[in-house]
């Protein structure tokens, strides 16, 4: 059975660094496409980052150099790394895996098919 965890959110000021990790169960990290995504109050789900079979990254425009993406095969763990933090980076984040997806690292939402329940992220003074 695949299962996705995320962990790691929390309450954090502007400037302020989070990391989430997400746990993988059921299908090997190494040989699949996974991202990160988001969603605030009222918006659609955006994707924020992605990393590939062999860690080609892409990233959305609005978290470049700041966020960085990346895995642990031998742990089966993703990872986000969130620097300089601003208030706008407020969502709900989930991790995803893109299982039937053969191409490069993608940020559209329709390749992945397995979610996690997601882990808030709220960025305040």
């Amino acid at each position: 059975e695949v299962q996705l965890a995320e962990s790691g959110g929390g309450l954090v000021q502007p400037g302020g660094s989070l990391r989430l990790s997400c746990v993988a169960s059921g299908f090997p990290l190494s040989d699949n496409v996974m991202g990160w995504f988001r969603q605030a109050p009222g918006k659609e789900r955006e994707g924020v980052a992605t990393i590939g079979r062999v860690y080609g990254t892409r990233y959305a425009d609005s978290v470049k150099g700041r966020f960085t993406i990346s895995k642990d095969n031998g742990k089966t763990t993703l990872y986000l790394q969130m620097d300089s933090l601003k208030p706008d980076d407020t969502a709900t984040y989930y991790c995803a895996a893109a299982l039937d997806y053969d191409g490069p690292p993608t940020l559209a939402r329709g390749e992945y098919n397995y979610w996690g329940p997601g882990t808030q992220v709220t960025v305040s003074s």
